[in-house]
């Protein structure tokens, strides 16, 4: 047997359904409602504390003062540093004393020569080896001071061991201009 609906069943049916999503969107809107209260709360408590601080900040204004946040510690005055111990002048000489850089150590080189060459002939060589340079038989030897050139001169033998003699000193201008390249 099959049942037949009647309408007026379908319709009980619709009305009933109709009810249960009212009541649910009602429910909703209740619980929507009520997060917006706690929300405008928070953003009426913010507004508040924006608005104190603002009328701090225009009390602080009006008297010339940083507002209490703001307001930074005084700070110590300064004093100039003293460096007399570097000023100092042996026997009335207006020039200071340098002694305290006369210790610093330095490295110093002296250049005979240079030469290029790969790694497969730098293997080959052998006690006895001669390597070709790219200076001439007494042509100077080029001194330098921590990398820096220096000086020039001539090797030469004393007491069986070999030193240079300075032959000449390169210029101050001459030392700047190696400095900047």
């Amino acid at each position: 047997m099959s049942e037949e609906l009647r309408q007026d069943d379908i319709d009980a049916l619709l009305n009933q359904n109709q009810e249960e999503q009212k009541s649910e969107e009602e429910s909703k809107d209740a619980q929507a409602e009520s997060e917006n209260s706690e929300v405008g709360e928070a953003e009426a408590d913010l507004l508040a504390q924006w608005e104190e601080a603002l009328k701090e900040a225009k009390e602080a204004e009006a008297k010339n003062e940083p507002p209490k946040e703001e307001k930074k510690k005084e700070t110590p005055a300064a004093s100039q540093a003293n460096f007399e111990e570097f000023r100092e002048t042996q026997g009335g000489d207006e020039h200071p004393s340098l002694d305290f850089i006369l210790d610093i150590p330095l490295e110093i080189s002296v250049e005979i020569g240079r030469s290029k060459m790969i790694i497969n002939d730098l293997l080959k060589l052998s006690q006895g080896s001669i390597i070709e340079l790219n200076k001439l038989a007494g042509e100077p030897a080029e001194i330098y001071v921590n990398q820096r050139l220096m000086a020039r001169g001539e090797v030469v033998v004393v007491n069986d061991r070999f030193a240079v003699r300075l032959t000449e000193i390169i210029s101050p201008q001459e030392r700047v201009r190696q400095l900047g390249s």
